[in-house]
């Protein structure tokens, strides 16, 4: 079992995750999932998926990625760094509407493992580029994640808000705009997904339509998302107008983003995930 964040926090995750071994039975809106040990072949065929039919999947429709030009909607997605943007960066986020226009989204994996707690020391730096930080570097004060990762690594709930730290007396929504947060939008939807690989200092992105993997997660045929673009948000409902759209996922969930650098994950973003972030801006 993998995980797409890269870097010294995900050397501890990953251990945290296999020990946890855990898929879940949930359908989107349950509260208390039942939670099953499982090898990770069983888990993968309980999950619908075969190494057949992943291959017939992927050679019909996988996407086309590109390094992301420094767009608007590109420039709400950045980097997450230990303390500085002088390190590597292993994690992606990016900004999400809320009233408190301080809110960014990536996966949990990504800022708490259940075995030790929250990570206390990171730093989201959006529209990061080739070392340079044109939209400043922006301290996480608070994060929540969901019960259910805090415990036992839900899969189903690989999702996290954070809160970031003012900047020049400004919110980072202030500065750069959001996205806005889409629940329970279903299984099919058009998608850009854009972030940053562990191994690159600029970001790549890739449009493609979803899929149902399981009834608590999506999936995704993109080609190169390799470690470092756990978290990346999968953004639909583009709007011209404000140049921003409606994230509906994030990789993550199942395989924490999955194994294959072609093949992404994120949890299904439905009434748990809606009550995280009602938390997380409450």
């Amino acid at each position: 079992m993998t995980m797409r964040g890269t870097g010294a926090a995900a050397g501890v995750l990953v251990l945290a995750f296999a020990l946890a071994g855990c898929t879940t039975a949930a359908r989107p809106g349950t509260v208390a999932p039942t939670v099953t040990s499982a090898p990770p072949s069983a888990a993968a065929n309980a999950h619908g998926w075969n190494k057949q039919r992943f291959k017939g999947a992927t050679g019909k429709h996988t996407g086309v990625t590109r390094t992301a030009k420094p767009t608007v909607l590109n420039g709400l997605v950045g980097a997450v760094f230990t303390r500085n943007a002088d390190g590597d960066h292993f994690c992606t986020a990016s900004v999400v509407d809320s009233a408190g226009l301080n809110l960014i989204v990536t996966a949990a994996h990504c800022v708490w493992d259940p075995k030790i707690g929250r990570r206390s020391d990171l730093v989201f730096v959006p529209g990061y580029r080739n070392g340079d930080t044109p939209s400043g570097v922006w301290p996480l004060l608070a994060v929540s994640v969901d019960d259910g990762w805090k415990d036992h690594a839900d899969p189903d709930m690989d999702v996290a808000f954070a809160v970031v730290q003012a900047q020049n007396g400004q919110q980072v929504q202030q500065v750069l705009g959001a996205n806005k947060l889409g629940v329970n939008r279903g299984y099919q939807l058009p998608v850009r997904v854009t972030g940053y690989p562990g191994s690159s200092d600029v970001p790549i992105t890739c449009s493609n339509t979803t899929a149902e993997q399981s009834a608590t997660q999506l999936r995704i045929d993109c080609p190169d998302y390799t470690g470092g673009t756990s978290g990346s948000p999968w953004v639909t409902d583009f709007d011209p107008s404000t140049r921003t759209g409606t994230v509906v996922g994030v990789i993550g969930g199942y395989q924490e983003g999955g194994n294959s650098p072609d093949t992404s994950y994120s949890s299904y973003f439905g009434d748990r995930v809606q009550a995280l972030y009602d938390r997380a801006t409450g």
